[in-house]
């Protein structure tokens, strides 16, 4: 799915068609009345995370100024070091457990849901699916033949088409009404006011280090791709415990994270592509041949992950073996 780096660069999008009147709507989308959307104004434009959030309000409503937008826009100017802002793999409100997560959802699936701030606006809440993508003033075309033969189109689960004749199409995402997209930004790893100190206290525990890294707690933003490149970039073992590993070794890894993800994100907004070192290869740099195995924590979901066992070496534990850790 999307990483951080992605869906900053479809914020920027859709920032352009801030202010603008919703004039016709369309899409598959089965979770939301897509028809609510109509004759209603786009006001903001946010990314927290992995996560998008569009404002809308009444054509009818003044339309106030968008930080967010204003900040991102000029930042993607001045360099990667501070083009951030935002958190969020979970939900609206970042709720700790799954069930509360759910029951957050329903009480906000409706579009007359009031913000925090006590406006009248109400924020839709995007978080996308594999291949999941925003196209703005054209569609996705099909790049290979489905499994019958067909060369079929995808479908957008949404198109909004705005009164200056423009367009967004939404792929592959999941939509959800919600009062506010609460966040911390401490925790988003592309945010100026990303935490390290907390972040290192995350990484340092006897927990995987595979498993901490995509731990939105912590890192919201950073996926599967940005842990794979990262963790052969810094030389660790996936399944290596933090705790094992010393106080330089951790530092150097969460500072290549962030500069792995600031550089991903700017070669996204220059139109260039990413070039992987172990992510889905066969054999690393070096030639060597590389491992693969699905990770994951107990009863938590298990992320395919490529590692390089000569030049990522385990790390054992003082018995002399290769734990997975606690949880």
């Amino acid at each position: 799915m999307p990483e951080g780096p992605s869906v900053r660069k479809f914020q920027l999008l859709t920032s352009r068609f801030v202010g603008q009147v919703v004039v016709k709507v369309g899409g598959s989308s089965k979770k939301i009345n897509v028809n609510d959307l109509n004759a209603l104004r786009l006001q903001d434009s946010q990314v927290h995370g992995k996560n998008l959030f569009l404002a809308f309000v009444a054509a009818s409503s003044p339309l106030g100024p968008s930080v967010e937008e204003t900040v991102l826009q000029k930042e993607a100017v001045t360099g990667p070091s501070s083009l951030v802002e935002g958190r969020g793999e979970q939900d609206c409100a970042l709720l700790a457990h799954p069930q509360e997560e759910e029951l957050q959802d329903l009480q906000n699936s409706r579009p007359g849901a009031q913000s925090a701030a006590g406006g009248s606006g109400s924020w839709l809440r995007f978080h996308f699916g594999l291949f999941g993508s925003i196209r703005a003033n054209e569609f996705s075309r099909a790049s290979r033949a489905n499994k019958r033969g067909d060369w079929k189109d995808p479908a957008p689960r949404l198109v909004l088409y705005f009164e200056s004749g423009g367009f967004l199409a939404f792929y592959n995402c999941r939509m959800h009404w919600c009062s506010s997209p609460v966040a911390d930004p401490t925790s988003d790893i592309l945010s100026a006011e990303f935490n390290r100190g907390q972040a290192l206290d995350a990484l340092r525990t006897s927990r995987p280090i595979c498993y901490t890294l995509l731990d939105q707690r912590y890192f919201s933003g950073l996926g599967n791709i940005i842990k794979n490149e990262v963790l052969y970039l810094v030389k660790i073992h996936p399944l290596t415990q933090g705790s094992l590993l010393a106080q330089s070794d951790l530092e150097h890894l969460l500072d290549c994270a962030i500069q792995f993800t600031s550089d991903w994100l700017q070669s996204k907004l220059q139109g260039k592509g990413l070039h992987l070192q172990i992510y889905q290869k066969e054999r690393c740099p070096l030639g060597h041949v590389v491992m693969k195995g699905a990770l994951g924590p107990p009863g938590g979901w298990k992320r395919l992950t490529w590692w390089c066992p000569q030049c990522q070496p385990a790390v054992l534990s003082g018995d002399g073996d290769l734990t997975l850790g606690t949880e």
